[in-house]
C-alpha cells in the first residue's frame, strides 16, 4: 500500500467511526475497495492494515452481517472477502428498520403519558413526527437511488 492509498483508508476508518462502526471497519473496508486482487484474506488484510488476524476477523464477521463485504468461494480453507454490491443502501435499509421499531417505541410511550403530561407529550410527538418523516424520506430515497442504479447500469450498457 503506498502512501496515499495508507491516507485514503485512514481518511475512511474516521469516516466509518462517525457512522458509529470502528476504525478499523473503515479502513478494512476501504482497502478492499481499492486492493488488487479485489478479494482478501483475513492474513493479507491483517498484513496490509497492521492489525492483528484475530481482530480483522471480528471485524470482517460484522461487515459480512451488515453486507458490506461478503465471503467469497475458495477451493482453500482460507477466508477471502471483497466488497459486496449495495453494501451502503443494505445497511441505509437496515438503519430503516431501526426507525420502524423506535416508531412502535413511541407510539408506546405516548400510550402512558396521558394527555395531561403535555410538555412530555409534546416532546414525544415532536420525535415521533420525527422518525415518521425520516421513514417516509429514507424509503423513498432509497426507491429513487435504486431506480437511478438501475438506469445507469442500463445507460452503461448501452454505452450512452
Amino acid at each position: 500500500m503506498d502512501q496515499q492509498e495508507a491516507e485514503f483508508v485512514d481518511r475512511m476508518g474516521l469516516v466509518m467511526e462517525r457512522f458509529g462502526g470502528t476504525r478499523t471497519m473503515g479502513r478494512v473496508y476501504a482497502w478492499l475497495m481499492i486492493c488488487d486482487p479485489v478479494h482478501q484474506s483475513l492474513t493479507d488484510l491483517a498484513a496490509q492494515l497492521d492489525v492483528s488476524k484475530t481482530a480483522i476477523s471480528t471485524v470482517a464477521r460484522q461487515l459480512e452481517g451488515t453486507g458490506m463485504i461478503e465471503r467469497v468461494p475458495t477451493s482453500s480453507r482460507e477466508h477471502r472477502y471483497q466488497v459486496a454490491g449495495g453494501g451502503w443502501a443494505h445497511v441505509m435499509g437496515v438503519q430503516l428498520a431501526g426507525v420502524r421499531s423506535s416508531l412502535e417505541a413511541l407510539d408506546f410511550g405516548l400510550s402512558v403519558v396521558g394527555e395531561s403530561r403535555l410538555e412530555q407529550r409534546a416532546r414525544l410527538e415532536e420525535t415521533r413526527e420525527f422518525f415518521a418523516f425520516v421513514e417516509r424520506d429514507a424509503g423513498e430515497f432509497l426507491q429513487r437511488w435504486q431506480d437511478y442504479r438501475e438506469k445507469s447500469g442500463d445507460e452503461d450498457q448501452s454505452g450512452k
